[in-house]
Formats: structure tokens, C-alpha cells, sequence
């Protein structure tokens, strides 16, 4: 077992570790919308918030040496469901032609006012 921790992604705000690396698994733990520095993007902003989490797991899935296109699965929760439209784009944008599975779950309320966090299982060496 590994434990992962990219200086290009947040750092973990409690005992959790951005990842874990078990034999060809890699499991990504729920990444919300900060910067590698630390700050909270704005809540207000939707579009901002889906683009810095999925930067984040980009830099998660490299630090283990994976790619997004090893990625299995993402579980996707909202907290406003009206904006599924607007990560989905967004997440399809980030994707391009690999399809994950993928789950979207509607949240009454994130952490610190978010309005998205993802979590994910790759596949990789």
C-alpha cells in the first residue's frame, strides 16, 4: 500500500490521504475545490469550483503515475443538482474520450459551502 500526496493538488485538510495505491488500484479520496496553495474557490462559482477539483485529481493521478484515461469510476456529488449540465460539460471537456463509470449524487450540503466534490478508483501500475 502507498500513500500519495501531489504538492500540486490541497493538501489534505484532516487524517485522509489524497490517495491510496493498492496493487493496480488507485483510490482518490473526495477532492472539493482548493487550490494547491490552500485557498477556497469562490462558492459562487460554479464552473470554477468543477474545473480546480478535477485539476486536482489531475494532479493526484499523476503524482501515482496514472492518468486520467486509467480513471474507473468517478462519484460525483452536488450539491445543486441544477448544476449537473454544467459539470457535466465540464467533466466531458476534462475526459475528452475516455467514459469512466460514473455516479452524480445530489447532497443537501458539502463542506465549507461547496458546490461539488468528486472522489474516484483508477486503474494503473
Amino acid at each position: 500500500m502507498k500513500f500519495i500526496l501531489s504538492e500540486n493538488a490541497a493538501p489534505p485538510g484532516g487524517h485522509y490521504s489524497q490517495a491510496v495505491k493498492h496493487n493496480c488500484l488507485l483510490y482518490l479520496s473526495g477532492i472539493i475545490p482548493i487550490d494547491k496553495d490552500g485557498n477556497h474557490i469562490d462558492v459562487n462559482d460554479f464552473e470554477k469550483q468543477a474545473k480546480q477539483v478535477l485539476m486536482n485529481a489531475d494532479a493526484i493521478l499523476k503524482e501515482a503515475g496514472c492518468t486520467k484515461n486509467d480513471v474507473l469510476k468517478a462519484t460525483v456529488y452536488v450539491a445543486d443538482i441544477t448544476n449537473w449540465p454544467d459539470f457535466n460539460k465540464i467533466y466531458a471537456e476534462f475526459f475528452d474520450d475516455h467514459k469512466p463509470a460514473r455516479c452524480v449524487v445530489p447532497v443537501s450540503d458539502l463542506h465549507y459551502g461547496f458546490g461539488v466534490e468528486v472522489e474516484m478508483i483508477a486503474a494503473c501500475e
